[in-house]
Protein backbone atom coordinates (compact mmCIF):
# COMPACT_ATOMS: atom_id res chain seq x y z
CA UNK A 1 0.00 0.00 0.00
CA UNK A 2 1.19 3.80 -0.84
CA UNK A 3 -0.08 6.46 0.99
CA UNK A 4 0.94 9.93 -0.10
CA UNK A 5 0.85 11.74 2.93
CA UNK A 6 0.77 15.67 2.39
CA UNK A 7 0.81 17.83 5.60
CA UNK A 8 0.20 21.40 4.82
CA UNK A 9 0.18 22.55 8.35
CA UNK A 10 2.44 24.32 10.36
CA UNK A 11 2.52 22.29 13.55
CA UNK A 12 2.64 18.58 13.46
CA UNK A 13 2.98 18.01 17.17
CA UNK A 14 -0.03 16.29 17.16
CA UNK A 15 -0.38 14.42 14.03
CA UNK A 16 -0.40 10.66 13.59
CA UNK A 17 2.86 9.51 12.56
CA UNK A 18 2.74 8.21 8.52
CA UNK A 19 3.23 4.12 10.28
CA UNK A 20 -0.49 4.75 12.20
CA UNK A 21 -2.03 5.51 8.42
CA UNK A 22 -0.94 2.98 6.98
CA UNK A 23 -1.71 0.36 9.82
CA UNK A 24 -5.45 1.77 9.56
CA UNK A 25 -5.46 1.37 5.97
CA UNK A 26 -4.39 -2.00 6.16
CA UNK A 27 -6.66 -2.98 8.88
CA UNK A 28 -9.29 -1.59 6.84
CA UNK A 29 -8.84 -3.57 3.86
CA UNK A 30 -7.92 -6.88 5.74
CA UNK A 31 -11.23 -6.15 7.27
CA UNK A 32 -12.79 -6.56 3.95
CA UNK A 33 -10.72 -8.75 2.27
CA UNK A 34 -9.43 -6.74 -0.23
CA UNK A 35 -6.28 -6.58 -1.78
CA UNK A 36 -4.65 -3.81 -0.44
CA UNK A 37 -2.12 -3.17 -2.96
CA UNK A 38 -3.49 0.36 -3.74
CA UNK A 39 -2.54 3.79 -3.80
CA UNK A 40 -4.08 6.60 -1.76
CA UNK A 41 -3.40 10.14 -0.90
CA UNK A 42 -4.45 12.21 3.02
CA UNK A 43 -3.90 15.26 2.98
CA UNK A 44 -3.93 17.14 6.56
CA UNK A 45 -4.53 20.56 6.26
CA UNK A 46 -6.72 23.41 7.64
CA UNK A 47 -9.90 24.31 8.08
CA UNK A 48 -9.86 26.67 5.48
CA UNK A 49 -8.76 24.58 2.38
CA UNK A 50 -11.52 21.94 3.63
CA UNK A 51 -14.73 24.50 3.65
CA UNK A 52 -13.73 25.79 0.28
CA UNK A 53 -13.12 22.26 -0.84
CA UNK A 54 -16.42 21.64 1.02
CA UNK A 55 -18.15 24.37 -0.63
CA UNK A 56 -17.18 23.95 -4.18
CA UNK A 57 -17.48 20.12 -4.23
CA UNK A 58 -20.31 19.82 -1.35
CA UNK A 59 -22.42 23.21 -1.66
CA UNK A 60 -21.82 23.24 1.94
CA UNK A 61 -19.82 26.17 3.53
CA UNK A 62 -18.21 25.18 6.29
CA UNK A 63 -15.75 23.18 7.44
CA UNK A 64 -15.45 19.13 7.98
CA UNK A 65 -13.18 16.57 9.48
CA UNK A 66 -12.64 14.34 6.19
CA UNK A 67 -13.73 14.87 2.45
CA UNK A 68 -13.38 11.64 0.31
CA UNK A 69 -12.75 11.66 -3.13
CA UNK A 70 -13.08 8.53 -5.02
CA UNK A 71 -11.04 8.10 -7.93
CA UNK A 72 -13.08 7.29 -11.42
CA UNK A 73 -10.87 6.50 -13.86
CA UNK A 74 -11.62 7.96 -17.23
CA UNK A 75 -12.88 6.09 -20.25
CA UNK A 76 -10.09 5.82 -23.01
CA UNK A 77 -9.48 4.03 -26.16
CA UNK A 78 -7.70 0.59 -25.06
CA UNK A 79 -6.30 1.14 -28.61
CA UNK A 80 -4.95 4.66 -27.69
CA UNK A 81 -3.97 3.23 -24.63
CA UNK A 82 -1.93 0.34 -26.45
CA UNK A 83 -0.01 3.13 -28.20
CA UNK A 84 0.68 5.38 -25.90
CA UNK A 85 2.27 2.61 -23.11
CA UNK A 86 3.97 0.20 -25.90
CA UNK A 87 2.45 -2.61 -23.84
CA UNK A 88 -0.85 -4.99 -23.36
CA UNK A 89 -3.44 -2.97 -21.92
CA UNK A 90 -4.42 -5.90 -20.10
CA UNK A 91 -0.85 -5.70 -17.70
CA UNK A 92 -1.54 -2.18 -16.69
CA UNK A 93 -2.66 -1.38 -14.08
CA UNK A 94 -3.99 1.59 -11.92
CA UNK A 95 -4.62 1.69 -8.10
CA UNK A 96 -5.37 4.56 -7.12
CA UNK A 97 -8.35 4.94 -4.99
CA UNK A 98 -8.66 8.31 -4.34
CA UNK A 99 -7.89 11.11 -2.07
CA UNK A 100 -8.66 11.97 1.73
CA UNK A 101 -8.20 15.48 2.94
CA UNK A 102 -8.92 16.15 6.68
CA UNK A 103 -8.82 19.47 8.70
CA UNK A 104 -6.61 19.09 11.60
CA UNK A 105 -8.40 22.20 13.42
CA UNK A 106 -12.12 20.19 12.92
CA UNK A 107 -10.33 17.08 14.48
CA UNK A 108 -8.80 18.84 17.81
CA UNK A 109 -12.28 20.48 18.39
CA UNK A 110 -14.56 17.25 17.38
CA UNK A 111 -11.61 14.67 19.97
CA UNK A 112 -12.54 17.55 22.57
CA UNK A 113 -16.29 17.24 22.08
CA UNK A 114 -16.38 13.71 22.06
CA UNK A 115 -14.41 12.79 24.88
CA UNK A 116 -11.64 10.55 22.68
CA UNK A 117 -7.82 10.77 22.19
CA UNK A 118 -7.21 12.83 19.28
CA UNK A 119 -5.21 9.43 17.91
CA UNK A 120 -8.70 7.17 17.82
CA UNK A 121 -10.07 10.11 16.65
CA UNK A 122 -7.98 10.36 13.47
CA UNK A 123 -8.34 6.21 13.04
CA UNK A 124 -11.35 6.43 13.18
CA UNK A 125 -11.89 9.22 10.50
CA UNK A 126 -9.07 8.21 8.48
CA UNK A 127 -11.39 4.09 8.82
CA UNK A 128 -14.39 6.23 7.65
CA UNK A 129 -12.95 7.86 4.55
CA UNK A 130 -11.33 5.07 2.91
CA UNK A 131 -14.47 2.90 3.53
CA UNK A 132 -16.25 5.97 1.26
CA UNK A 133 -13.24 5.77 -1.33
CA UNK A 134 -14.09 1.62 -1.52
CA UNK A 135 -17.72 2.91 -2.14
CA UNK A 136 -19.40 2.79 1.21
CA UNK A 137 -22.12 5.32 2.20
CA UNK A 138 -24.22 6.76 5.25
CA UNK A 139 -26.78 8.45 3.36
CA UNK A 140 -29.43 6.17 4.07
CA UNK A 141 -30.40 4.64 7.62
CA UNK A 142 -29.41 1.44 6.28
CA UNK A 143 -25.96 1.94 4.64
CA UNK A 144 -25.17 4.05 8.01
CA UNK A 145 -25.88 0.82 9.76
CA UNK A 146 -23.54 -1.31 7.47
CA UNK A 147 -20.87 1.20 7.63
CA UNK A 148 -20.77 1.77 10.95
CA UNK A 149 -20.52 -1.62 12.30
CA UNK A 150 -18.03 -2.24 9.78
CA UNK A 151 -15.98 1.29 11.36
CA UNK A 152 -16.56 -0.18 14.57
CA UNK A 153 -15.08 -3.77 13.96
CA UNK A 154 -12.21 -2.57 12.11
CA UNK A 155 -11.42 -0.11 15.09
CA UNK A 156 -11.69 -2.91 17.69
CA UNK A 157 -9.30 -4.83 16.03
CA UNK A 158 -6.77 -2.34 16.44
CA UNK A 159 -7.48 -1.83 19.66
CA UNK A 160 -9.65 1.75 19.51
CA UNK A 161 -13.32 1.96 21.18
CA UNK A 162 -16.49 2.17 19.32
CA UNK A 163 -16.61 5.81 17.93
CA UNK A 164 -20.33 5.79 18.40
CA UNK A 165 -20.86 5.72 22.08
Amino acid sequence: MLIDLQITVDNEEHLPASQAFHRWAKATFAELGKDDKVELTIRLTDNNEVQQLNRDYRGQDKPTNILSFPFAAMPIDPLELQMAYAGDVAELDVPFIGDLIIATGVMEAEAVEQGKTLYDHYAHITVHGILHLLGYDHSQDDEAEVMEALEKRILAKLGIANPYQ
